[in-house]
C-alpha cells in the first residue's frame, strides 16, 4: 500500500481545490485541480482547464500513486468553477429567488390540481406523493421516480404546465 493510499480523508481534503501534480507508477505525471479523492480507492479526479472555457476530467488510480505536490491554490473563480462542474447548465442560471418562485408557482399548481406534493425538509426538493421527487429547475426532465408510470404521467402534467407558462408570457 503506497503512502497516498495510507492518507485519511481528512488528509485528502487538504488537497481539494488545489492545482497538483501527481506523479503515478511508471513515471507517468499527471496536472490538474484536485475535484475529489475516491476515500475508498484514493483515485484523485483531476479538472483540465481546456482552452474554451471548460473543463476535462481524468482520473489517476490511488495504486498507482507515488506522490502529489501541490502546485497553486484556486482563487475565488477557480472554486467556482469546480464546485458547478457537475451541475447543469440550466440549473446554473437560475438565482436563488428564481428557484424559488419556480417552486412556489409549480408547487401551488400541483396542489391546485390535487396532486399530494411536499417540500423536502431544506432541500429545493418536491416530493409528490412520496414516490417522485422534482429537483430544480423543476422541468419533466429533473422529476426521479422508479415508478416508470407515475413518473411519464407527472412528466407529461409538468410539461403541459410549462407550456402553458410560456403561453402567459
Amino acid at each position: 500500500m503506497s503512502e497516498w493510499q495510507k492518507k485519511t480523508p481528512l488528509e485528502w481534503l487538504t488537497y481539494m481545490n488545489k492545482e497538483v501534480t501527481v506523479l503515478a507508477a511508471e513515471k507517468h505525471q499527471y496536472q490538474g485541480w484536485v475535484l475529489t479523492v475516491d476515500p475508498v480507492s484514493a483515485n484523485i479526479l483531476l479538472a483540465h482547464p481546456l482552452e474554451n472555457g471548460k473543463m476535462s476530467i481524468s482520473a489517476v488510480l490511488g495504486h498507482a500513486v507515488q506522490d502529489v505536490e501541490i502546485v497553486a491554490e484556486a482563487g475565488d473563480e477557480m472554486k467556482e468553477k469546480l464546485a458547478h462542474l457537475f451541475m447543469p447548465e440550466e440549473r446554473q442560471r437560475y438565482s436563488q429567488e428564481e428557484v424559488e418562485r419556480k417552486k412556489t408557482s409549480l408547487k401551488d399548481w400541483l396542489e391546485t390540481n390535487h396532486i399530494p406534493v411536499k417540500e423536502q425538509g431544506e432541500s429545493q426538493t418536491l416530493c409528490v406523493a412520496g414516490v417522485l421527487t422534482i429537483d430544480p429547475p423543476y422541468r419533466a426532465e429533473d422529476c426521479h421516480s422508479s415508478n416508470e408510470i407515475i413518473l411519464s404521467r407527472i412528466q407529461g402534467l409538468i410539461q403541459g404546465y410549462l407550456a402553458r407558462q410560456q403561453c402567459q408570457l
